[in-house]
């Protein structure tokens, strides 16, 4: 059925609609309070922008989703466009990668951690943040303040000893029982206070606990009261109070470039301003202000946890009402969205927007430079190197493995200069033994090359869309990472495949020299050279990608035990075991009764530990 037909059947109804292309990508989602009228739309107007001729041009069928309100249609749209991240919705630049602060609250002793992923795990979410250092300055502070653990278990397993973070007075020991549970609580709800920008609440609490230890004759306790309270107050000092009513308050304010915006927030929290961020946004071109400060504020408080009763604006939004009554279903009490025209909190709009600007102009610069410094260094290596046009994609394969096992290869990507890492690709080697990197090297190419060559068939049949394919992309430039043996071997392997017309070259680590095929004398490029820090870069990402994999699967075989050869019992049950007795000869000497208590067992389970030791003995 075509696209125009289907329409047709669309009810007018609120819900939400989904644009998809030949490969079943969605490539759009909107929302509507009358699907049929907006999706209509679509086909009737002829002032379209070239985003949505674009978008209409690959798409190819659309679905849609009835809800009951246009509230429901909102928070859909906004879940869906995180899911897929649709290429022509407007998405918050590098939005996956935006850190968060993370308290584990789910926990009996929570932890204070970094984290990328927010999941509804019970745990407390703050931010995101675009600034990973100020992240990182913020979570030192805290745990100079709060000595809270740091130790990676969810679980604490009861030790003889506490670490040396409780001598350094770093934790409070909850691992070997040295502080009770309501304590340890106390001490993180003051951390939530602290995040939260509520420091002045947080103040007076650890005054009236400072002043109590002090009369309880607590000397000691009332010193470190004490030593965190100047902490805290110092962090206060360095806020400015921007409002008298002590309210609670996000200034959003913007600055346009060319398909991209910058949106700068900044926090108020009890009338101080505690920080600020800026926000980037792409694919605004031929949008309307208002539309952008909309599309923005969706994105943003979809994956933010905390939302405060007033948020200022720099523009104007058309569907303020409709924002308002989700944003007050998530706060769980009335939000009021403005844009102030004159007045204190204007001149705030007005110092938020001077902030996106210079933010802005201070990205773009920075991408200039970036630019015009990949761009030299591939004008570098097209001349050192001899090549006919710059190598705009690069692939760089190493080996890695202990004296011959787990022996792994890594292929890693730099297009236009930068890591590529979605189409970085690993290799377990198959057909050699031993420590033979020539030969692990060779079979690796031939691996890669030969899928290169079957992908480019089945696409040229029709029978592969080229978007799904993995391998058919070749590149401009083939770097080795090792010298003449290693690219000998792989030059072999590209000659034996077709592909021997691919520019390659090995690059080796002490002296930094390139070996080219057929060429005695080695390519020395100067230390300074921005062509070979490129390759470096490069290489030494090979080098880690190898790495990790090879460790990767050297630990996952260390972890195999000889419980792993019983019958019913996985990971789960093994790990509890060994938290339960520590050593297997513990285990062997357990009853079926006492194996039974262990958390995850059961008594069948517990009858084939039993009975494979003795079988064994």
């Amino acid at each position: 059925m075509a696209l125009t037909d289907k329409i047709k059947n669309i009810p007018a109804r609120p819900g939400v609609y989904l644009y998809k292309d030949e490969e079943d990508r969605i490539i759009y989602v909107g929302k509507a309070v009358s699907l049929k009228n907006r999706v209509r739309s679509y086909f009737q107007s002829g002032d379209q922008s070239p985003k949505v001729k674009a978008m209409l041009k690959r798409a190819v069928d659309i679905e849609y989703i009835v809800t009951d309100s246009e509230v429901e249609a909102l928070i859909l749209e906004n879940n869906l466009i995180k899911e897929h991240r649709p290429k022509y919705n407007v998405l918050l630049k590098d939005d996956k990668t935006y850190p968060y602060i993370k308290i584990t609250l789910q926990e009996e002793f929570p932890r204070l951690v970094i984290t990328r992923r927010v999941i509804k795990d019970g745990a407390r979410y703050f931010g995101p943040f675009t600034n990973v250092g100020a992240v990182n300055e913020t979570i030192r502070l805290l745990k100079k303040i709060f000595p809270l653990r740091t130790c990676k278990q969810r679980e604490l397993a009861p030790r003889d000893r506490p670490c040396l973070n409780f001598h350094i007075k770093r934790c409070l020991g909850p691992c070997c029982n040295l502080v009770d549970r309501a304590r340890y609580r106390d001490m993180v709800n003051e951390v939530v206070l602290f995040l939260e920008g509520r420091q002045e609440d947080l103040i007076k609490r650890l005054r009236l606990r400072m002043e109590e230890a002090a009369e309880n004759l607590e000397f000691e306790k009332a010193a470190e009261l004490r030593d965190q309270l100047l902490a805290i107050e110092k962090v206060v000092e360095r806020q400015k109070v921007v409002s008298t009513d002590l309210v609670d308050q996000d200034v959003i304010a913007m600055a346009r470039g060319f398909d991209e915006a910058c949106l700068t927030v900044f926090f108020v929290r009890g009338g101080k301003l505690i920080g600020r961020e800026p926000y980037f946004l792409e694919g605004t071109d031929n949008m309307e202000r208002g539309e952008v400060m909309s599309s923005f504020i969706q994105r943003f408080y979809s994956q933010t946890e905390f939302v405060p009763a007033e948020i200022l604006l720099s523009e104007d939004i058309e569907d303020k009402q409709l924002i308002s009554t989700w944003l007050s279903g998530l706060r769980g009490s009335k939000v009021t969205i403005k844009v102030p025209q004159r007045g204190d909190k204007h001149k705030l709009v007005e110092m938020a927007a001077q902030n996106a600007l210079l933010s802005l102009e201070q990205a773009q610069l920075e991408r200039q430079a970036g630019r015009d410094a990949i761009d030299g260094a591939l004008a570098e290596l097209t001349a050192a190197l001899g090549l006919e046009r710059p190598p705009r994609r690069m692939e760089c394969y190493d080996i890695s493995n202990t004296q011959g096992t787990e022996s792994v290869a890594s292929m890693v990507v730099f297009e236009e200069g930068k890591p590529a890492k979605d189409q970085y690709r690993r290799f377990k080697i198959r057909t050699v033994e031993g420590p033979n990197d020539f030969a692990s090297m060779k079979e690796t190419l031939s691996r890669r090359l030969a899928k290169a060559r079957e992908e480019q068939t089945l696409i040229d049949a029709g029978q592969l869309p080229a978007g799904r394919a993995k391998f058919s992309r070749l590149p401009d430039l083939i770097i080795i990472d090792g010298g003449k043996g290693q690219l000998s071997a792989a030059r072999e392997a590209m000659l034996e495949q077709g592909f021997a017309h691919i520019p390659t070259f090995g690059l080796a680590k002490e002296e930094e020299l390139l070996f080219a095929p057929g060429r005695p004398d080695p390519i020395r490029l100067p230390r300074e050279s921005r062509g070979l820090q490129m390759l470096q870069r490069l290489r030494d990402e090979a080098h880690r990608f190898a790495v990790t994999y090879h460790r990767q699967l050297r630990k996952k075989r260390n972890l195999k035990s000889v419980l792993d050869e019983i019958e019913g019992i996985g990971p789960v049950r093994r790990r509890e075991l060994y938290k339960a007795y520590k050593t297997l000869e513990a285990i062997k000497q357990a009853s079926v009764e006492e194996l039974a208590r262990v958390p995850g067992m059961n008594s069948k389970s517990a009858e084939a530990v039993y009975r494979y030791f003795r079988e064994e003995t």
